[in-house]
């Protein structure tokens, strides 16, 4: 009686604390999830419209992102395109708050638009700024503290660039000219006059900078976040990454290039310096500690010049901010001739399949207007390609499953005499002229390709927030049904729950796509020869349920392929089984059913 007591409270405790989750998730989390959004949202678009003020003033920004404004004078000024949104800094002449407008941070309709730069003085501060080096100049030279006054225009838009002057009071004046065009390349061009006695040398310098790491960044080992850029001697460039971990052991990485380009990326966002491509400069990817916040920061100097009294120079640098489109970045590779600029998208060590394959899915999508048929036509040339030589290795493994009998004979004939069981079985595969290892040669051809798919939607922006059908509304995320949300019938997402939402959202999870992959699996491995040694064999039954959760995890679209892959291989093999008359599951599930 006791046992029977305990095993009925220990389920009454299980659905009582599972349900207290819930209440908890529906009724806390969920409100506190709403409200940030809401903020997020009303943040995104209070920076849309102009912001300035008095000139004297200065803008205090809070976690919320409200910008407390003085009345003396404008200290931002702000930037409106038909890609970005925000505003830059007269203090320092930063370009320091950026939104993304065409893409938001979830697929909900009203979730707030990606926000790619930050301020100083916010959690996760992310810009750029531009300036001079010189040691000793009377008066100094423009830094991250200088309060630059604007001159000319009062919006900066791709038909309407701004120019912000400062004077050093010892006879240097700084112009500088931001403009930017359509998408999201910025070009600054600063011009100083010296209308002192001397001559001056200086060096103009420029960085990018973020301060600490976001949570959302710098998990996923098969992706690289953190420092990237192009180096050369002008004919011959390479393309060097650091992930954060990497940075941080490696506190200053220095190259020297002629042009090339350096910055920050995320898997889907990049921020690069781009010099004039016939300058020589001094790059460093520099962290630094500054109060247990590290610092990263991606920066170069440019050559030395020497402005003679009663002259001017000019200065161009670009900044790059914004998404890694692939035909933005070629754009830009070929128009202003960037070494690798489409390398900021990380290819992978097999981007001669990646790239490709990209090609590929992009090709299908101009016809077929969605990404997720634009997977199964993907799938299905992938599979015409390698259909002779899949061909050849279904008919072996027919043969051989034709052969397990005989096997079986030999192996009880001899069951004490392994080296002799084996002679008489190549034996049996030399008469029956069949190669047992050439139902592995299309699988190991495979795990590249997979490889490359799964690379190529994991890391290619154009895969981002893709619906496909039904309840599949981004091909790039898993499958957002588990047996966690009853298969998408509660409105709850797992991952949100407290202390498990990891692991319910990950190692635990199970969707309906990935359920429907395991059984493809299961189906094509029933249709293959059995292992010899019943050891194999249970490890080999287990698999589909294995890679059943760990595919769980992985992007829709991956499933979706593999699946697909799965099936045209199912019926493939089961054509020339059939022909050759090997036994297979699904002629024997026909016969019991036409018994029944």
């Amino acid at each position: 009686m006791p046992p029977q007591n305990n095993s009925r409270n220990t389920i009454v405790f299980i659905v009582i604390a599972g349900l207290m989750l819930l209440a908890y998730n529906f009724f806390v989390m969920e409100p506190q999830t709403q409200q940030r959004r809401a903020a997020q949202q009303a943040a995104a678009e209070s920076t849309a419209g102009p912001v300035t003020a008095p000139a004297t003033s200065a803008a205090v920004f809070t976690e919320d992102r409200t910008v407390a404004l003085g009345r003396n004078g404008a200290v931002r000024v702000p930037i409106q395109t038909g890609n970005l949104t925000g505003s830059l800094s007269l203090t320092g002449g930063r370009i320091d708050d950026l939104f993304l407008t065409r893409y938001r941070e979830t697929i909900d309709k009203d979730s707030p638009a990606v926000e790619l730069f930050r301020p100083e003085g916010m959690k996760h501060a992310f810009f750029a700024q531009f300036g001079w080096v010189g040691p000793n100049v009377p008066g100094g030279v423009p830094g991250p503290a200088t309060p630059w006054r604007l001159t000319q225009g009062s919006t900066l838009t791709p038909t309407t660039p701004i120019v912000l002057t400062w004077d050093n009071g010892a006879g240097l004046r700084f112009t500088r000219r931001i403009s930017i065009d359509d998408l999201y390349m910025f070009t600054i061009t600063d011009t100083v006059a010296n209308f002192s006695a001397q001559a001056v040398t200086i060096t103009p310098a420029s960085s990018i900078q973020r301060q600490g790491v976001p949570d959302t960044l710098g998990r996923n080992q098969v992706l690289h976040e953190g420092a990237i850029g192009t180096f050369g001697d002008g004919e011959a460039y390479s393309t060097t990454q650091l992930k954060y971990k990497g940075w941080a052991k490696k506190p200053s990485v220095k190259h020297e290039s002629t042009g090339g380009w350096l910055g920050i990326t995320d898997k889907y966002w990049l921020a690069a310096l781009v010099p004039t491509q016939d300058e020589k400069i001094d790059a460093e990817f520099r962290v630094t500690d500054a109060g247990g916040l590290d610092i990263h920061a991606a920066g170069m100097l440019g050559e030395p010049v020497t402005i003679q009294p009663n002259t001017q120079i000019n200065e161009t640098q670009r900044l790059f901010a914004g998404a890694k489109r692939n035909e933005i970045l070629a754009g830009y590779e070929k128009s202003q001739d960037l070494p690798r600029f489409v390398y900021a998208i990380d290819w992978g060590f097999l981007f001669f399949l990646t790239r490709p394959i990209f090609w590929l899915i992009e090709f299908f999508y101009s016809f077929l207007g969605n990404f997720g048929l634009a997977i199964l036509a993907l799938t299905l040339f992938v599979r015409l390609l390698m259909f002779p030589l899949a061909n050849k290795s279904y008919e072996s493994m027919s043969k051989m499953r034709n052969l397990q009998p005989r096997m079986e004979e030999i192996k009880k004939k001899h069951p004490d005499e392994p080296q002799k069981q084996q002679q008489e079985l190549m034996a049996l595969y030399q008469k029956e002229k069949i190669n047992p290892l050439a139902g592995c040669l299309p699988l190991l051809l495979q795990i590249p390709v997979f490889y490359a798919v799964y690379k190529m939607l994991f890391v290619t922006i154009e895969m981002r927030h893709q619906p496909f059908f039904g309840w599949i509304r981004d091909l790039s995320a898993p499958d957002p049904t588990t047996i966690w949300n009853l298969f998408g019938l509660i409105p709850w997402d797992p991952t949100s729950a407290p202390l498990v939402g990891t692991l319910l959202g990950g190692t635990f999870a199970l969707s309906i796509l990935a359920i429907f992959y395991g059984l493809t699996m299961w189906l094509q491995m029933s249709m293959s020869p059995q292992a010899p040694d019943p050891m194999q064999r249970r490890i080999f039954q287990f698999m589909p349920i294995v890679f059943t959760f760990i595919m769980a995890t992985f992007p829709a679209g991956l499933l979706i392929y593999w699946a697909w892959s799965n099936i045209l291989t199912i019926f493939q093999q089961y054509v020339i089984m059939h022909r050759l008359k090997a036994e297979n599951p699904i002629d024997t599930f026909l016969a019991r059913f036409k018994k029944a």
